[in-house]
C-alpha cells in the first residue's frame, strides 16, 4: 500500500471484488492498513501500476477525528458508516461528484439528512447537520460544500455520520477514503 492509495481503488485495477480481497488478506480493521504493507490480489499473475488518485475516488468529507467507526456498536446500535466529530458550523464537501437524491430537514435520530447518488451504484449519506446546502435533483461536484457540521437528537455533540452505500447497503468507508 502507497500512502493515499485505497482498497477500493486496487479492486477496480486488479477488476477483483473488493469483499474478496479484504477476506483473502483478513483484513478485520481497515483502520489497520499500513504505508508499504503487501496486499495479495487474488487472480492477479503480475503486479500493475496502480496510481494513487482517480477523478472517481472519494475523498474525506470533513476534516476531524473519526469518533466511531464502520461496524461499532454506537448507542446500542450497529454504526454503519463514520462519526466524524468537528466543530459545529464546519464545512461539509461532496465525497464524490453526483446528484443529491434525498434531503430531510429531520431524520429520526439523524437530524438534517442528505444522499447523493453517484456513479457505479455507490450513494452517499451525510446526517446530523446544522444546514445544508443543496436541493434535491441538484448536482453537485466532489469537493462542493453541501452543508454544515451539527447535531441531532439528545445528543448535542457536534459530528458528522457518513455512509458510503452500494446499492442499499452500508459498506466499510475505510476501504474506499485515502
Amino acid at each position: 500500500m502507497q500512502k493515499g492509495q485505497t482498497l477500493w481503488r486496487l479492486s477496480k485495477i486488479y477488476d477483483v471484488d473488493l469483499d474478496e480481497v479484504v477476506r483473502v488478506n483478513r483484513i478485520s480493521d481497515a483502520t489497520n492498513i499500513e504505508v508499504g504493507q503487501l496486499i495479495f490480489i487474488p487472480h492477479a499473475k503480475k503486479a500493475r501500476s496502480v496510481p494513487l488518485k482517480y477523478n472517481d475516488d472519494f475523498i474525506w468529507p470533513l476534516k476531524g477525528k473519526v469518533i466511531a467507526s464502520f461496524g461499532q456498536n454506537c448507542n446500542s446500535m450497529l454504526n454503519k458508516g463514520l462519526n466524524i466529530q468537528a466543530p459545529a458550523g464546519s464545512d461539509i464537501v461532496a465525497s464524490r461528484s453526483g446528484r443529491v437524491a434525498f434531503y430531510s430537514p429531520d431524520m429520526e435520530g439523524f437530524g438534517k439528512t442528505v444522499i447523493i447518488e453517484h456513479a457505479e451504484g455507490f450513494s452517499t449519506v451525510y446526517a446530523r447537520n446544522s444546514r445544508v446546502l443543496v436541493r434535491p435533483g441538484e448536482e453537485v461536484r466532489q469537493g462542493a460544500v453541501i452543508a454544515k457540521t451539527g447535531s441531532a437528537g439528545r445528543d448535542r455533540n457536534s459530528y458528522l455520520h457518513f455512509e458510503i452505500r452500494k446499492g442499499y447497503t452500508a459498506v466499510n468507508p475505510h476501504f474506499y477514503l485515502p
